[in-house]
This record gives structure tokens, sequence and C-alpha cells, in this order.
């Protein structure tokens, strides 16, 4: 079913979502995020999950300011999660769970059916059982999907749901994603007996090298495959720490802080087509994800890289030399995805 197209102000969307709107209060009149919003209002399109009124989780589409915002499943019998727009921006892709199952923000992957539908949300097509094709993410042309199972990495044909190709996955256990030139997945893994390791893996050689070890996860490609961007807690925090936003190149090296804050989780780290922006979830707690209501979305240049926020005085004395660019809050959800296609516009 169709959903409306809102063009109240993205402060709506935090009362919809059922969350504080604390972080839009704090960030609704530095004139620096009121540049940055109509920067990026005309590029693209930013689709994520959010809570409905009725208190499931629909999938939204807005532009990079916050406006236009469109629900675009509309189902309350049903969960929509983790949506990822094609390539091409025509398709979408997700996973649906019955409205009494709780989204779990690690193991998202393995929960529901996977649904791939028109990038307005019409037509859409349930592939498989719950359960079927886990982790299912795009393939760079759009016909094929790569999925993550026990047995192995599957890569399946779209068009007939049959396994083209299946590989060892190599320890990868969560949020495998294809890199836009093929030549690549990332993923979270077991590596050298150390958990939560970002990785990257060469589809045709099947070798595996660490991109970050210790305390990362949803890993997901720059534009160029050449570098990832995923969320990192460092060791060095004392206790147990928050999450913070880092990038790398995919051999591991050049690793570096993109945004962190004390007293925030920072997830679903989410490069813009054109490679100049960045997304993200801020929460106050670890996870931050759809057992409750999500958290408030961000979004920053990546020339302000390393951009630390608030006071943060522990991370200031890690990271002195940071930019404290602009972050503009947008509406609360859960993993954004940016397309640069008006994707999921009203036609």
């Amino acid at each position: 079913m169709k959903g409306a197209v809102s063009k109240r102000p993205w402060m709506l969307l935090c009362v919809l979502a059922l969350g504080p709107a604390t972080l839009a209060e704090e960030g609704k009149d530095d004139p620096r995020a009121v540049v940055l919003a109509r920067e990026v209002h005309d590029k693209g399109r930013i689709v994520y999950g959010a809570r409905s009124p009725q208190g499931d989780w629909d999938l939204f589409v807005m532009r990079p300011d916050g406006s236009e915002v469109r629900n675009l499943t509309n189902t309350p019998e049903f969960n929509e999660a983790a949506p990822r727009f094609s390539p091409d921006g025509k398709k979408l892709l997700y996973r649906r769970l019955p409205k009494k199952t709780t989204i779990d923000h690690d193991n998202w992957g393995f929960q529901g059916g996977l649904v791939i539908a028109e990038a307005d949300g019409s037509k859409p097509e349930v592939i498989g059982a719950d359960g079927d094709f886990p982790w299912a993410s795009w393939s760079p042309d759009g016909k094929q999907v790569a999925c993550l199972t026990l047995k192995g990495i599957q890569i399946v044909d779209i068009a007939t749901h049959k396994v083209v190709r299946q590989m060892p996955r190599k320890g990868v256990y969560q949020q495998i994603f294809w890199s836009p030139d093929g030549k690549w997945f990332c993923g979270v893994a077991n590596h050298q007996s150390e958990q939560w390791t970002v990785v990257r893996m060469n589809i045709e050689k099947g070798d595996v090298n660490p991109v970050n070890k210790f305390q990362n996860c949803t890993p997901d490609w720059f534009p160029d495959s050449k570098r990832i961007i995923f969320s990192h807690r460092p060791g060095n925090q004392g206790g147990y720490g928050w999450t913070q936003l880092w990038m790398a190149d995919g051999d591991g090296s050049n690793r570096g802080l993109v945004f962190g804050e004390d007293g925030r989780h920072i997830y679903g780290g989410a490069v813009s087509p054109d490679s100049t922006y960045v997304l993200f979830t801020l929460g106050a707690e670890d996870g931050s994800g759809p057992e409750k209501n999500g958290a408030p979305i961000g979004l920053m240049r990546l020339a302000d890289a390393p951009t630390i926020r608030g006071e943060s005085k522990a991370l200031r004395k890690i990271h002195p030399n940071t930019k404290d660019g602009p972050v503009l809050i947008l509406p609360i959800g859960w993993e954004p995805y940016w397309v640069n296609a008006d994707a999921g516009a009203t036609k």
C-alpha cells in the first residue's frame, strides 16, 4: 500500500517514531546545519526503517535534508526492516516480519522473509519462506543477491531464485555486502580468534583480510570499492566505552575516526553516492535498534571528518585534531541507506 508524502518539518517524524526529540532540538538552531540541509536537498533519497503511529516498523523515504517524508510500506500487520535500493534505484530489497516479532539489531538478516518491491514500495514480492536468503544484499548489476547461510556464501539469481555459486564464508557471520565494483564482500567475522572483526573477502579467490579488529560492526562500502565505513568501539576508553564511526581502506590501512560523541553509540554508517557525505544513527544505548525505537539519523560531510560532537572530553583527549563540523539531525530511524535517484518518490 502506498503512503502519502509529508512536507511537514522533520521534527514531526521524531514524534511519530515515538522517540525523544532532544538531539533535533539541540541541532535545529545551528546555522551550519541549515546550510548543510540546503546543500543536500536535491541529492537523491534516503530510505530507512522507523516506527509508524500504529507501533509497527515501516519503511520510509525522504530527501537528504529530512523533507518530503513518505511511508513506503504502510503495513500495520507486518514489521519491515533493513531497506536497500538496488544500485540503479529501481527496486527495493528488505525483510518482512510478523508484527509480533521483535527485530533483532544484530540478527535481523536471519529473520523474516526477503521482499523485493518496486522503488516506490509497490508490487512487493516475498522470495521464499521466513529465514530464506539470509542477509541478502544486491549485486552491482541488481540481478543477483549474495546470501550468508550456514552452508556458506551463496550467490542467488533473482529471476530464478536459484543458487548459481557457493563459497566458504571464512568466519563471516553478519552483515555481508557486495562492493560496487563486484570484486569484494565485506562483513563481520570471527577472524584469527578475534570476534566482531570487519573483514574484506576477494570474491574470485575467497581470500580474507581483516580491516579492523576488536568490537566492530555494520560495515559498508564507499562507492569507490576501495574504502569501508564501519562502527568501532575502541578499547582505550576505560570501561565499556562508546561506539564510534570509523573508515579504512579495504586492506586495513589508513584507519581513521569519522564521527564520535561521548554518550552516544554510532551505528549504520552509509556513504552518499558521490562520496561526499555520510549517514549514521546516534543512539543513547548500545544497539539503539528496532527492539525499541531506533535513534536519530545524523548526516555530515566526510570532508569534516573527524568530527566530535558535544563536550566529549574523553574522546577529544584521544582525538585532539577534530574538525567539529556541522551535523544535520534527521528523523529517528534505523539502518538508513542513500541512493542517487528519486527512488521512492510518487510517480
